[in-house]
């Protein structure tokens, strides 16, 4: 573990200086664009290699005076772990994370190529420009940053780039988390994606959501078992008739309403914005009603009020006239927390005596306290740099590399700090077309990333 061995700096001073400076800025860039370069399409069942982009930021990160670890579970699919200790040895330490890995894009269906990382009229294009090398680069820029100014974090940072995010995880955070607890001694909190982004929700009314809670992974396989048979022949053990009728009993279910804390604390401050006193306790309280009032804002609540389950693939059959003795489904399963056991008891309704349902990857939903000192300070730390901005807690639809880490007793929340302008769709760009990122957003979200850091 390499330590800078500069004077430490006061809390004052900590609060009032900015280690970011123009080559800090570039660099967020040019990170950015060049991690963007080195194609680490992950299409699931280990068809990913990361660690070209794993030996990129190691070497950046050795550069400034770190001592990176590179780890593999699987050959190429590498992960990197560095310390930066911390001036005060009795704080707990804080987790900053990200993935390398991105989702599959088809070059045909874009305005730029996904894997240029194209730098075009103040926009950096390219797989990974939100989704995440965009965290990555600027996490990679303010580390540098410090160790030219001879800045060190009152509280030790592990940063930690990881593999295989975009699938299972199993690679990646999963095996930090099970094989290399060690790596992460003293880590009580975390940062990662999906936060501190601006949200357009109205005229002059610019949210700025930070996640403190996730849904859980529910991903199902589901499966009919009948009488394999000629197509002409009346089959009353039909396995895909009664997969069909299982698969669409889900599909049209609706899920009853599950208010967690997190949410709660999102809608009573996103109501409070629109002028709107909500009363979530109160006899006959319609949620839905309380969301057609919100506007745009509705979108950053409106997933995480219930469980989910959307069916996505199907699998049955081999030629027209054969009904086959088997058939198969997919459904996309997401548990709010707390709601695991009405998840567990209407699955087994919803499919019925012929279907047989089971995990095919699970994953803990997650809750972060709102009203935490770290959550003030990450509040902080946005509106010091947008003093125009609101800050407000939400819940993610989905799942990030925080459920793994979370079995080392790490809460996480998300808060990858972008400034975006109006009609910029940030959540629209996760795993979509024309996938880019501001450069002065990076710009916003290296000051952000650096006074929090530094402060926390």
């Amino acid at each position: 573990m390499a330590e800078a061995t500069h004077p430490q700096e006061s809390a004052e001073s900590a609060e009032s200086a900015e280690s970011v400076d123009e080559r800090a800025l570039d660099e967020s860039v040019t990170f950015t664009s060049e991690l963007i370069r080195i194609d680490t399409t992950n299409r699931g069942g280990g068809d990913c290699r990361e660690r070209p982009a794993a030996e990129y930021v190691a070497e950046r990160l050795a550069a400034a005076g770190l001592e990176p670890t590179l780890l593999e579970r699987t050959p190429g699919r590498t992960n990197v772990v560095a310390r930066i200790a911390g001036t005060d040895p009795s704080a707990d330490a804080l987790l900053v994370h990200g993935h390398l890995d991105v989702v599959p894009a088809e070059a045909g269906d874009w305005t730029v190529h996904p894997f240029s990382g194209e730098v075009r009229d103040g926009v950096v294009w390219g797989r990974g420009a939100i989704d995440m090398k965009n965290m990555d680069a600027m996490v990679l820029a303010v580390v540098r940053a410090w160790a030219r100014t001879g800045v060190r974090p009152r509280r030790d940072i592990v940063i930690a780039y990881t593999a295989d995010e975009e699938a299972s995880a199993e690679d990646g955070s999963g095996f930090l988390a099970d094989r290399h607890a060690e790596l992460f001694e003293g880590c009580t909190e975390g940062i990662s994606e999906s936060g501190a982004f601006t949200f357009h929700a109205g005229p002059d009314m610019p949210l700025y959501p930070i996640a403190a809670g996730e849904r859980g992974t529910a991903w199902l396989k589901l499966t009919a078992r009948g009488k394999a048979g000629h197509g002409s022949k009346v089959n009353k053990a039909n396995a895909v008739s009664a997969l069909a009728a299982a698969v669409a009993r889900i599909g049209e279910h609706r899920w009853p309403v599950r208010l967690t804390p997190t949410v709660r604390a999102a809608l009573t401050e996103i109501a409070a914005l629109y002028g709107i006193r909500a009363d979530l306790d109160a006899p006959g309280f319609d949620v839905d009603e309380l969301l057609g009032k919100l506007g745009p804002a509705a979108a950053l609540v409106e997933p995480t009020v219930r469980n989910s389950s959307n069916p996505t693939m199907l699998e049955a059959g081999y030629k027209v006239n054969v009904i086959p003795g088997h058939a198969t489904a997919f459904i996309d399963g997401r548990m709010v927390p707390g709601g695991e056991d009405e998840f567990h008891t209407t699955l087994d309704r919803l499919t019925g005596p012929d279907v047989d349902w089971e995990f095919h990857h699970r994953e803990v939903p997650l809750q972060a306290p709102v009203d935490s000192p770290t959550f003030a300070k990450l509040r902080a730390a946005v509106e010091r740099f947008d003093p125009d901005g609101h800050v407000v807690p939400y819940c993610m639809s989905g799942g990030t590399d925080a459920k793994q880490f979370s079995r080392l007793g790490i809460t996480g929340y998300g808060f990858s700090p972008l400034k975006l302008p109006a009609g910029f769709d940030y959540q629209a760009l996760f795993h979509g077309v024309d996938e880019r990122v501001p450069v002065e957003a990076l710009h916003f979200g290296v000051r952000v990333l650096d006074h929090y850091l530094r402060t926390a």
